[in-house]
């Protein structure tokens, strides 16, 4: 199953669970997705994020020294080191799915030790950990698709 994060045309944010991506665009073409809060049936897919929370905070960590001017990097880079990133936070970070700001909170108050982990989180969700003082950063992720001809 794969989660994708929905909009409606009247503004309501949504995730809705497909088989596949072919799956989630043929309900869109096919009018069989609504809006689950108004019923609207003009629905677009939003890019996907992860929320993060990191174990360890250190003191010596900081913004990467500046350079002196602006660099230029092709796509096919930028895609490359995108695609690097996404795999650290893959194996560098717990998935903890949907209870990512449960795990978060109890983190927060000492109920569990501390550790990397990415997941998701509704605009409720990140509103109460902001107000909770926990700290945590919205990335998107980019998704292979399995390539059966590789296996």
């Amino acid at each position: 199953m794969v989660v994708y994060d929905l909009i409606c045309a009247q503004g309501h944010q949504f995730e809705g669970w497909f088989s596949d991506l072919e799956d989630l665009e043929r309900q869109l073409t096919t009018n069989d997705l609504v809006c689950p809060v108004c019923g609207d049936p003009t629905i677009n897919r939003r890019p996907s994020t992860f929320g993060l929370v990191k174990s360890t905070r250190s003191e010596n960590e900081g913004p990467p020294p500046a350079e002196a001017g602006p660099r230029q990097i092709s796509m096919k880079e930028l895609i490359r080191q995108w695609e690097e990133v996404s795999r650290r936070l893959e194996n560098e970070y717990d998935d903890v799915g949907a209870n990512f700001s449960e795990e978060a909170l109890k983190m927060h108050y000492g109920v569990i030790d501390r550790r990397n982990i990415r997941g998701m989180s509704t605009e409720n969700q990140e509103s109460l950990l902001r107000k909770e003082g926990v700290e945590f950063y919205k990335v998107p992720m980019l998704t292979r698709k399995n390539d059966s001809s590789t296996n």
